[in-house]
């Protein structure tokens, strides 16, 4: 495997433009995937009777559209580049948000759950574009040594949409006067529409789309000169025992991620009677930015200093924590420490999510099948998501929050297992001669 080139300080600034404006448009489609998480509660109770099981529906529809997209869009996005996925995911995103505000601004409620799983699954068809781009384009950006701090990164982007998804929308609700609750889908439009100018100004492909050389990155797609179409990802990304078993890995994250995410903000209005918008709501918001930002750069440095790159032990370390925090979660009556609790809970899914569907997808997939090995773990976490949406929504029809924690515990030692079934596991690159970065003539 060839070592990481010697970076210039040119070079390390325009890819931190590249990424951090990739990301923060990452950032701003959570803007508008889990408003409906904020606003879970309201419309349970102005319009479905209260019922959370009628509400899963919409959020399953949305889900489901999310993994079964990530089938073919992940090869497309091989195929176009990343740059032009995350423009075409933030376009197709903004105009469903918008759609939605305007649905509801126009006072169109009638055969609501029809309506809005139609809207959320077109929304979330766009959405499935995200990740996959992230992944895609920083993949020739980063050398397989660079991409645990990579994974970190990508935890960052993902902890920040959470705290602009849940302040903004949690806000809005407790500003009725100011802004109706339904702009809790317009204002994330906007934002997406401000990235996707940013984006198709700044964003790039890879190193020499900017002036700069390309370098080997010792990842799965290192010597490989074989035209990128289907039949190069059928055979290098979806029969690959390690992309698939790390997406047994990945639907445990995504149950377990979901449980928490999607009904947190009802438990802790219904249990610890912290509403929208409240100061205990933002520090909601910001519990799980700062667990997410902790636990992407944690995750990053322990694989890449600790691990000699291998992320499998940081996962079945991160997966057990995970049960740690939510027994914890389970048991603490204190408002305060119920939001600090799920923070401390999202260290450890935040980490496992960016080091599997954020680092091991670019390292497993390689360049040239970074985005359909990406799509494939992230999109295996919303098949999960959408048994979640419906099947935890009846528990606790039924049963009440008691039950809540205790139910997530499985999947998260199911997590830890999968993981020593992969102890060792290093892309396998073919073994070039290190490339020394150098700046292209102009």
């Amino acid at each position: 495997m060839s070592e990481a080139p010697m970076h210039t300080a040119k070079y390390r600034l325009r890819r931190f433009t590249n990424w951090f404006l990739l990301g923060l448009t990452y950032a701003t489609f959570y803007m508008g995937r889990y408003n409906l998480n904020v606003i879970k509660p309201y419309v349970e109770k102005t319009f479905l009777g209260g019922s959370q099981t009628q509400f899963g529906i919409i959020a399953m529809c949305g889900f489901w559209t999310y993994a079964l997209s990530e089938l073919v869009n992940g090869p497309l996005a091989d195929r176009i580049g990343g740059r032009k996925a995350i423009l075409l995911g933030a376009f197709g995103a903004a105009t469903f948000n918008l759609v939605m505000g305007l649905l509801f601004l126009g006072g169109f409620t009638n055969h609501l759950i029809l309506f809005m799983s139609l809207l959320y699954s077109a929304n979330m068809f766009f959405q499935s574009f995200g990740a996959m781009s992230v992944v895609k384009v920083n993949a020739p950006w980063f050398h397989v040594d660079e991409r645990g701090v990579f994974g970190g990164v990508f935890g960052i982007m993902i902890s920040l949409g959470y705290v602009f998804a849940m302040d903004t929308a949690g806000w809005i609700m407790h500003h009725p006067n100011i802004l109706p609750w339904y702009s809790t889908f317009i204002a994330p439009s906007i934002a997406m529409a401000v990235m996707f100018v940013l984006s198709w100004f700044f964003v790039r492909d890879r190193p020499s789309d900017a002036g700069f050389a390309d370098f080997s990155t010792s990842d799965a797609s290192d010597g490989d000169e074989t035209p990128v179409n289907f039949r190069y990802i059928v055979q290098k990304v979806f029969t690959n025992k390690i992309i698939l078993t790390l997406m047994v890995a990945e639907f445990c994250t995504g149950f377990v991620r979901q449980s928490l995410l999607f009904f947190a903000p009802e438990w802790l209005q219904a249990v610890h009677g912290i509403a929208p918008g409240t100061h205990y709501f933002n520090y909601f918001g910001l519990s799980i930015t700062v667990g997410g930002i902790v636990g992407g750069l944690l995750a990053g440095w322990l694989s890449d200093k600790v691990f000699q790159s291998r992320r499998p032990p940081v996962a079945f370390f991160f997966y057990l924590m995970q049960v740690a925090a939510i027994i914890a979660l389970g048991v603490v009556k204190s408002p305060l420490l119920s939001v600090l609790g799920i923070g401390f809970a999202c260290t450890w899914i935040f980490g496992v999510h960016g080091m599997l569907s954020g680092t091991a997808s670019m390292d497993f997939g390689g360049k040239k099948g970074a985005a359909s090995a990406a799509g494939m773990l992230d999109g295996i976490q919303y098949v999960a998501s959408g048994i979640t949406s419906v099947g935890m929504g009846m528990l606790l029809d039924h049963f009440g929050w008691g039950i809540w924690t205790y139910s997530i515990l499985p999947f998260s030692l199911a997590g830890a297992f999968v993981m020593t079934r992969l102890w060792n596991e290093k892309p396998h690159g073919a073994k070039l001669t290190p490339l020394e970065e150098v700046e292209l003539p102009d």
